[in-house]
């Protein structure tokens, strides 16, 4: 089975120069490619979760070049348990952007652009969770990186370019910083592996450790979008197209938790920022939900809710206990599910009214009544309501917290009760004002929005062969528009393009999103003794250790 550990990275990388081969000139094999490829990541990373769980962590060295020499890739519970939830939110999101069309607008470009990025964005993903050593761990970082930039600038608008030029500096800057903690963890250490680390870093100066750690966390907080260094978030990810946006605040700020878990129990045992990690989690409860508290843009308002439940995993490293761990690896898994579920619906909000900015909308309850459902359950998931698993994974943080009877787990606590409930609030007033309250005056458009002024510059206009402009300004009335057929209309002054239908297959990958939450309820049991039993694998280390080095 060691066999199949490279396969979730090398099948997305090879499948992305099939993906440039063909091009535009077989649109439909190459979305066949993607979702074949995609599908078989997910079962491969299934595959390896249950082996991992069953007998262990597996290991590869490629080119048979032992550590510290070769590359190690690892696959232990953990990474296979966020192999799994990745690869089915990134096959979501893909069947998710295929009914949207994204892909189709890549005829306006030299090569398909969306395909191979994403395909490239999944095996960077991949690479990360599999890492075994530091370097390898930073080429994952880079290839997300290269990928995200061209996803997040799809289109070449300017809001996005400036977006991605933000995304971009950032990146680069803990890039840098992430280089350097590497090699002076290779001067001190002699080696960058994580097994061959966790012997010899305790042999070194308490000094060299707490800088080295330091170096690491800030790195990593930085991807993760933890508080104070998550100013970059809700100004780059808001203007990316829906599914972007989705797959990258569900799924690579969690690529940032997952490396300051993985680190923090394998190399720096001993919880020795500890409180600086309880601080910097209340620190993002608070701020990233009072800035929901303050948005009435639907996107911004999710982007600052990502940021406050960050908060709650930070809070379980922080903890570094046994449950504390098992409830931050379960509360990683539930919330990337949910937090890409809302990012999927809100796109299909702006499609619907043409607009994500919450005073604008109204009436959506009784117009669409199936939206409101896909926002209602992942929403109320997002709250904790019991018995979802919000509740079961803030549940279980919490009661670490109590266990650990320090002062900062007690204002923890207290912290994620409030920061719930402000949770609550923000979801009951994006629905009173996007689904329950009446239609407001100006909203004109009964269809779904193909097009929305919000995302064209006015300095910048190309009307292609699939827009349709001159008539913005005119008023549909409360003439139904024909079905199937893009007909220009007017959404508060603003031209839009619409039909009356969504595609079928962005509605059934949110709807299958939806599900794959409710899932984690159902199976709240089984996943729970999962993530605890990971938990355990963590703590203990030697497990991880032997497998890598064959002791």
């Amino acid at each position: 089975m060691n066999a199949l550990v490279p396969l979730p990275v090398l099948l997305p990388l090879c499948a992305t120069g099939l993906s440039l081969a063909f091009g535009t000139r077989l649109a439909h094999f190459q979305r066949f490619i993607s979702v074949a490829v995609l599908t078989a990541v997910l079962c491969l990373s299934v595959a390896l979760m249950i082996v991992a769980d069953r007998e262990g962590p597996l290991s590869v060295h490629l080119g048979d070049f032992a550590p510290p020499l070769g590359v190690t890739l690892v696959a232990d519970r953990l990474s296979g348990l966020m192999l799994t939830v990745s690869s089915a939110i990134t096959l979501t999101v893909l069947v998710y952007s295929l009914g949207q069309g994204m892909a189709d607008r890549d005829k306006e470009t030299p090569v398909a652009v969306f395909h191979p990025a994403y395909l490239i964005l999944v095996a960077g993903v991949s690479c990360t969770f599999l890492a075994g050593d530091l370097v390898n761990l930073y080429v994952g970082f880079e290839i997300m990186l290269v990928a995200s930039f061209v996803l997040l600038t799809l289109g070449g608008t300017g809001p996005r370019i400036r977006a991605g030029s933000t995304y971009v500096i950032i990146s680069l800057f803990s890039s840098m910083l992430f280089l350097t903690a590497i090699a002076m963890a290779y001067a001190a250490a002699g080696t960058a592996n994580f097994a061959q680390l966790a012997i010899r870093l305790p042999e070194l100066p308490l000094g060299v450790q707490t800088l080295l750690q330091a170096m690491l966390l800030t790195v990593f907080a930085i991807k993760a979008a933890v508080f104070p260094l998550a100013a970059w978030l809700p100004d780059s990810y808001p203007t990316a197209p829906a599914p972007v946006t989705a797959v990258f605040a569900g799924l690579l700020t969690k690529v940032g938790i997952y490396c300051m878990l993985r680190t923090e129990t394998l190399l720096f045992p001993g919880n020795r920022l500890g409180d600086l990690l309880m601080a910097a989690a209340l620190a993002s409860m608070a701020v990233g939900i009072l800035g929901a508290v303050a948005q009435t843009d639907l996107k911004r308002l999710i982007s600052f809710t990502l940021i406050s439940h960050i908060g709650y995993m930070v809070f379980g490293i922080g903890l570094a206990t046994r449950d504390a761990y098992g409830g931050a690896i379960f509360y990683v898994a539930h919330h990337i599910t949910v937090q890409t579920t809302l990012f999927l619906v809100a796109g299909l909000i702006e499609r619907r009214g043409g607009t994500n900015e919450l005073t604008r909308l109204g009436g959506l309850a009784r117009a669409a009544p199936v939206l409101a459902v896909l926002f209602f359950v992942p929403a109320m998931n997002l709250a904790g309501i019991p018995p979802l698993s919000g509740f079961i994974g803030k549940l279980g943080l919490m009661r670490a917290g109590v266990a650990e009877g320090s002062v900062w787990a007690w204002i923890l606590v207290v912290g994620s009760t409030v920061t719930s409930l402000l949770t609550l609030y923000v979801m009951a007033k994006v629905w009173n004002l996007a689904f329950w309250r009446t239609e407001p005056p100006g909203q004109t458009a009964y269809g779904t929005v193909l097009e929305s002024a919000d995302e064209t510059d006015d300095d910048d206009v190309d009307p292609g062969p699939d827009r349709i402009f001159g008539t913005g300004d005119e008023p549909v009335g409360g003439t139904p528009l024909p079905a199937g057929q893009a007909v220009a209309a007017s959404l508060h002054g603003r031209a839009v393009i619409t039909t009356t239908r969504p595609p079928a297959a962005m509605t059934a990958a949110t709807a299958g999103a939806v599900a794959l939450g409710l899932a984690f309820t159902v199976l709240a049991g089984p996943l729970t003794a999962f993530t605890d039993r990971a938990a355990d694998e963590l703590v203990e280390r030697s497990p991880y250790v032997e497998e890598v080095l064959g002791r």
